[in-house]
C-alpha cells in the first residue's frame, strides 16, 4: 500500500470456502467493529437467495445487485465486509472498496476449499458435476484479481485466531496506530 488512503472499514475478499465470515466476525468483535456480509445484504435486497438469484435472474443480475451493495458500503464506517467471492472480479468494486477499506485476501487451494465447502447446498458453483474442477478452474481465472487487494493471507491449515491475528496486524500497520500487539483491544461498554 503506497498511496495515503482514508481508511475506515475492513473489506475480507476471496473464494468461498476461505473463512471470510468466520474470520470477519471474530475481527470485528476485537476491533468494535460492525459486520456484514454482503451476500446477505444482496439476499435481503432481492428477498430471494443467492441461489435462487442466479437461478431465476442470471449471473448478471446478482452482478449488478453486488455492485450496487458496494456503492453503499462506501458510507460505512467501523465496518468488517465479508465480500461474495466474485465480487472484486469486478475492477469498479475493488476500487470503490480501497477508497475506505483495507482489502485483505483470504487464499487457500483448492483441495482445502473444497473439503470446506463440499457439503454446502446453498453455493451456486456446487451444483457442477465436477465441482472440484470448477473451484480449480475459477482460482485461476480469479487469481489476478485477488492478488489486487492490499494483503493476501493464507487460510491454510491455520485457525481463525491465528488468520484474524494477522489481519489485525496488517490492519493496525495500515492505520499506523499503535497497540499492544494482541490484536485486540477491549470494546467500550455502551
Amino acid at each position: 500500500m503506497n498511496e495515503a488512503r482514508h481508511i475506515r472499514n475492513l473489506a475480507l475478499a476471496g473464494f468461498m470456502g476461505t473463512g471470510k465470515s468466520s474470520v470477519g466476525r471474530f475481527v470485528a468483535a476485537q476491533l468494535c467493529f460492525r459486520f456484514v456480509d454482503t451476500d446477505h445484504l444482496i439476499e435481503q435486497r432481492a428477498s430471494k437467495t443467492i441461489s435462487e438469484i442466479f437461478d431465476h435472474d442470471g449471473e448478471p443480475a446478482f452482478r449488478a445487485l453486488e455492485g450496487e451493495v458496494v456503492q453503499e458500503l462506501a458510507q460505512r464506517e467501523k465496518t468488517v465486509i465479508s465480500t461474495g467471492g466474485g465480487l472484486i472480479v469486478n475492477p469498479a468494486n475493488l476500487a470503490s472498496l480501497k477508497e475506505h477499506a483495507l482489502v485483505v485476501c483470504l487464499c487457500a487451494p483448492a483441495e482445502t476449499i473444497y473439503e470446506r465447502v463440499r457439503y454446502a447446498s446453498h453455493r451456486p458453483l456446487l451444483r457442477e458435476t465436477e465441482p472440484l474442477e470448477t473451484i480449480r478452474r475459477l482460482l485461476v481465472q480469479r487469481e489476478p484479481f485477488y492478488r489486487e487487494a492490499d494483503v493476501l493471507v493464507s487460510t491454510d491449515q491455520r485457525s481463525v485466531r491465528e488468520v484474524a491475528t494477522h489481519i489485525l496486524h496488517e490492519f493496525h500497520s495500515a492505520l499506523r496506530v499503535p497497540h499492544d500487539g494482541q490484536g485486540s483491544h477491549p470494546c467500550p461498554r455502551p
